[in-house]
């Protein structure tokens, strides 16, 4: 019984880890106002692939990508070449429901960031943390 104990523990702290790992509110939030330079600039989303979309009033979505079989819905890649439209976008994200990624939208209107959703694709789970935050600037390994 003192040996499973070790054991139990370990896969206590697995399990506390898991939890903790969620979209936090207020990761979203402080996006809300910000200059879409913020965005651009930002090295975590600087390294994720983006497809970006244009909606009837002008809203841009970027969709930031964090999955590693994206490029299977792709289309060879024209997706990822400047905006595309709405019924190619469609598409885009139709395929990706199979696709176990974290799709990272960012809605914005005149340069300015309005809002801030990610959606799992494919089984995967979203999470938020500092790391996502407007500002960060330290080094990072993100899932």
């Amino acid at each position: 019984m003192k040996q499973m104990l070790p054991w139990a523990a370990l896969l206590a702290a697995f399990v506390s880890g898991c939890v903790t790992r969620q979209v936090r509110d207020e990761d979203l939030q402080v996006w809300v106002g910000r200059p879409v330079a913020d965005l651009e600039r930002h090295p975590v989303f600087v390294t994720l692939t983006v497809v970006r979309t244009q909606t009837s009033d002008g809203t841009e979505i970027r969709n930031y990508l964090n999955g590693r079989l994206a490029t299977s819905c792709s289309a060879g890649g024209t997706v990822f070449r400047g905006v595309i439209n709405s019924a190619s976008y469609n598409t885009f994200m139709n395929c990706m429901q199979q696709v176990p990624a974290c799709n990272n939208l960012f809605y914005v209107k005149n340069g300015i960031v309005t809002q801030y959703t990610p959606i799992g694709t494919g089984g995967a789970r979203c999470y938020t943390d500092e790391r996502t935050r407007p500002g960060f600037a330290g080094p990072a390994d993100f899932q």
